[in-house]
């Protein structure tokens, strides 16, 4: 009895499996595929429904084959001028800066220093606001800078001296406000170009440029001289020409200004006082050179309050007449 009832079962199971259809491609039943498959295995062949495709691991690669990472080439020493670029209106560069900064390369480290709109920003930190509150996070401190707009105005601002990990990339720089508050900002930098020097010289490591040979001063005596004026508003000048005297190597001359608001002038760092107590304000100034920009500061007290403003002057000596 218990024979026959096993092979109930098994036609049972049989019927079963055909009624759901179970086949291969080649209408194959179930126990011949399992076969093709065992004796493949054995003769070291792959059934082709599981043959892998055929792709290139990294590792495989020959070295030779793979293309070179492109890499921007290093800067060399020196001092550059560069585009400070940031994602915010409320966090930029002054605009008298013309939103650049002055890029120092030392070593290969970069370092950026900019000057900002305000003393609203008290701290930066190069990375994330939320790891800049950690205890040990290396904050970056402000500058006092001064910056003087296109009318002649200055302001005091905050600056400050920022790493640069690579140009043309943004990366993350976070700022704190007044209010204690961290947040985080995307910036980066570019467009970095030679800055010149002080005396006019480019930066170390770039190419020197021709510069126009300043003209010998005149012997002793008494001259008049055309000057060259620009700097500040626009609304005060000084007149032209001057009287510039020669004596005993030394070579000074008498400026006028167009108003009488201006209480001292500053030359090569030194302070110099009105001549006269009516009329325009008149200064003796000295004259490093002739044919060439000479940086001068004039303290007006026209506004509100008393203002430094630059200017610069060129006194051309091929206008010069002496004076008997």
């Amino acid at each position: 009895m218990k024979k026959k009832i096993v092979m109930s079962i098994a036609f049972l199971l049989v019927a079963l499996l055909a009624g759901c259809g179970y086949n291969n491609n080649n209408g194959a039943s179930p126990a011949s595929v399992q076969a093709d498959a065992a004796d493949q295995e054995e003769s070291g062949k792959t059934p082709l429904a599981e043959a892998p495709k055929e792709e290139a691991s990294a590792e495989e690669i020959p070295e030779e084959a793979k293309a070179p990472e492109q890499t921007a080439p290093a800067l060399a020493d020196g001092t550059y001028t560069a585009q400070f670029h940031t994602d915010s209106s409320m966090f930029h560069v002054n605009e008298a800066c013309g939103g650049k900064g002055e890029l120092t390369v030392e070593n290969g480290k970069m370092t950026i220093h900019i000057s900002l709109v305000s003393k609203n920003i008290v701290s930066l930190y190069p990375g994330l606001a939320q790891d800049a509150a950690k205890e040990g996070a290396k904050l970056l401190s402000p500058t006092q800078d001064t910056v003087t707009y296109s009318d002649g105005m200055t302001e005091e601002v905050y600056g400050f001296d920022v790493p640069v990990p690579a140009l043309d990339t943004e990366f993350d720089l976070a700022i704190l406000g007044k209010k204690g508050e961290w947040y985080d900002h995307k910036v980066s930098v570019s467009g970095a170009e030679p800055l010149e020097n002080e005396a006019g010289a480019p930066a170390e490591g770039t190419a020197p440029e021709e510069k126009e040979t300043k003209s010998a001063m005149p012997e002793d005596g008494t001259y008049r001289v055309e000057i060259s004026f620009a700097g500040g508003s626009g609304k005060a000048a000084i007149l032209s020409p001057a009287t510039l005297t020669v004596s005993a190597g030394k070579t000074t001359a008498l400026v006028e200004w167009n108003s009488p608001n201006y209480d001292y002038m500053i030359v090569d760092g030194e302070k110099y006082l009105p001549v006269n107590t009516e009329g325009n304000s008149a200064f003796e100034i000295p004259v490093a050179a002739l044919d060439t920009e000479i940086a001068v500061i004039g303290d007006t007290v026209a506004m509100s309050a008393p203002h430094e403003i630059e200017y610069t002057l060129t006194f051309h000596s091929d206008t010069m007449k002496a004076v008997e």
